[in-house]
């Protein structure tokens, strides 16, 4: 059942997924106590589900919880302690609380650092998680630093389409595009998209956002007719594969009315303004939460593997 829930998870399948990693929690609830390291890994799951969902507030609950327990019984440098530490630190920033979150960011590198290595796998994927939350802050230029390691070091460790090495390169691309830089940004999306599309499927909710960010790349390089064609197509699949009312959707949404309406107010396609660039700013800023969103990795349960969509360290895999 857990492991169906799995699948349902990686084709982006939450509700059936969240139904499923509920019932897998209460039996091991009741059957192993809520201690036991099977229960924690059925709530992690269910956080990170929930999390994909963009009900934040519950998977912080359920994070919580698990980082309290883990402390307790395997000890703050534990893999699996780092794992809720890091996972959290996420959550938080999904919210807004970004020192909060950049806090227990450099805890967690430092403790990753120094019981993994700076090249395991998993100190990557913090680093890169910590780069992220000095996006969330505008923090650029410390951003891109931790980010351009990461990326050359899962070039070097992994290789250059490993699901990890792609999700560098998007964030990269994403910290470029907030700088101005929007060539680097273009040149990085389209190579994203293309291999996202081959591996995942060009209606998986990973590849739609990467089609999301790459639409408003585009609009960036005042690209609009293409842009606004980008985002109609996204807007389509994700209410088809998403539903309506989830905040991808929604976000979506919002950006394709914003540029519709610009576009029919001004049919000379004029140079970008301050409101457009404020609006740019804006969806972006849904963007960089959405990342958050599909950001999942599981890992067998005694061996490091990581599943490797956006962000999250990982989940793990239940017997």
């Amino acid at each position: 059942m857990g492991n169906l829930a799995l699948t349902y998870s990686h084709q982006g399948l939450w509700k059936e997924a969240e139904k499923l990693e509920v019932q897998v929690l209460e039996i091991r609830k009741r059957v192993l106590g809520a201690e036991h390291p099977d229960t924690l890994t059925s709530m992690s799951n269910l956080a990170l589900t929930y999390s994909d969902q963009g009900l934040w507030k519950e998977a912080e609950k359920l994070e919580v919880q698990v980082l309290e327990i883990r402390k307790s019984v395997l000890g703050a440098e534990h893999p699996d302690t780092l794992t809720s530490m890091s996972n959290l630190a996420l959550t938080y920033s999904d919210q807004g609380l970004w020192k909060e979150a950049e806090k227990l960011g450099v805890q967690v590198l430092e403790i990753g650092k120094s019981v993994l290595g700076a090249e395991h796998p998993d100190t990557l994927t913090i680093m890169s998680n910590l780069a992220l939350t000095y996006s969330d802050q505008g923090l650029w230029k410390e951003a891109e630093k931790l980010e351009v390691q990461v990326l050359e070091l899962r070039k070097r460790v992994l290789r250059v389409e490993h699901p990890d090495t792609l999700i560098s390169m998007s964030n990269l691309a994403s910290i470029c595009s907030y700088q101005g830089l929007w060539k680097e940004a273009e040149k990085l999306g389209v190579q994203i998209l293309e291999t996202r599309k081959r591996v995942l499927g060009a209606e998986h909710p990973v590849t739609l956002m990467s089609m999301d960010i790459l639409a408003v790349t585009y609009h960036d390089l005042s690209r609009r007719d293409e842009a606004i064609e980008m985002m109609k197509n996204v807007v389509n699949l994700r209410m088809k594969v998403i539903g309506a009312d989830h905040p991808h959707t929604l976000a979506s949404v919002k950006c394709l009315n914003h540029w519709t309406r610009t576009a029919a107010a001004s049919p000379d396609h004029r140079p970008a303004t301050e409101t457009d660039e404020a609006s740019s700013a804006e969806t972006k800023g849904l963007e960089r939460q959405m990342e958050g969103l599909m950001t999942s990795q599981r890992e067998p349960k005694k061996a490091m593997k990581n599943r490797g969509w956006i962000r999250r360290l990982k989940r793990i895999l239940v017997p």
